[in-house]
């Protein structure tokens, strides 16, 4: 079982917005483009990332950040400066010019202009359409991720940093995938670090007792689980398995399997050609109807309800 695989599976960006911005001291962009995940990178110059209602974390050149959504954040020269201007789904708002900062430098790719001496550079990537990014990723992450330049993926950074400043057929498509790519080295740099923070699954893993009872159900989703049948894996008693199940991840294993099922399911119901019936027996349901009843209560919406929302929204977001 690869646990991190299957964190990250889900990401796809689809038409992400793009670009870089430079900015001369003193600047503040406030961004409230309500997108899922935000990468943040600082080719020169330093800044200060603040999430909504969180403190001001030092991003340094070559820093990579992370930033979750959707709620609004601020990148600035110095902490607690004011916003200048304010990005939104549509790029800068009209009228929020202010000294140091032009609102035209904000358009996505495809921009050419000379970047002042001194002047700070970004280079942003947003996941702005919901579903881009597995809800489960952005429940184990903090606000704000950052990796150290000394840490972060060089590669895949000059790579992203080489396309935005550039002009080419196809870019938007070749930015996506560069930008799925960027996340997730990103990512995986990040679960190694010593100060990070990962869900509390993840960490289970490497417990000699529920490791093996995690990876069986996420190796095999499917099968008919049932506590004891996880403690035979794992070569515990049903009792050791429960207790020591949801004192290291925070609920009981067949609650936990439930979840993961229903993230599956949720993934292959956006897939077109799938049918309610054959994702409820992917993930270990003989019966839709149950299949049914178990998304609802864990999603909130029935499972044609959520593929219709799904095939809504992509509908919309692909260009006519």
């Amino acid at each position: 079982m690869d646990a991190f695989a299957d964190l990250v599976r889900g990401i796809r960006a689809n038409n992400a917005c793009v670009g870089y911005a430079t900015s001369t001291p003193p600047w503040s962009q406030r961004f409230a483009h309500r997108a899922e995940l935000t990468l943040c990178t600082i080719l020169r110059g330093d800044a200060w990332i603040t999430p909504c209602g969180g403190d001001p974390i030092r991003v340094r050149a070559g820093d990579i950040a992370i930033v979750r959504g959707p709620d609004p954040f601020v990148v600035a020269d110095a902490p607690h400066r004011p916003p200048q201007i304010t990005v939104d789904e549509d790029g800068p708002r009209p009228g929020t010019a202010a000294a140091g900062i032009d609102p035209d430098t904000w358009p996505g790719p495809r921009l050419h202009a000379t970047i002042p001496a001194g002047a700070s550079v970004l280079v942003m990537g947003a996941y702005r359409a919901p579903g881009d990014v597995c809800g489960r990723l952005l429940t184990a992450l903090p606000p704000v991720v950052v990796v150290p330049g000394t840490h972060a993926p060089g590669a895949e950074l000059a790579l992203i940093t080489s396309e935005v400043f550039t002009e080419q057929p196809g870019q938007q498509v070749v930015l996506d995938r560069l930008l799925d790519l960027l996340l997730v080295c990103t990512l995986r740099i990040w679960f190694t670090l010593p100060d990070a923070e990962p869900p509390a699954w993840y960490q289970a893993l490497a417990d000699p007792t529920v490791g093996p009872a995690l990876r069986a159900i996420h190796d095999n989703p499917h099968k008919p689980w049932t506590v004891c049948s996880l403690a035979e894996v794992a070569g515990v008693s049903r009792a050791t398995l429960a207790r020591r199940f949801t004192a290291l991840v925070g609920e009981p294993p067949l609650t936990y399997l439930t979840d993961w099922r229903m993230t599956l399911a949720a993934d292959l119901l956006k897939r077109s050609g799938n049918s309610i019936a054959s994702v409820a027996a992917t993930v270990g349901y003989s019966d839709a109807f149950a299949f049914s009843t178990a998304f609802k209560r864990l999603r909130g919406t029935t499972p044609s309800q959520y593929q219709k929302r799904d095939r809504a929204q992509t509908d919309r977001a692909t260009p006519s």
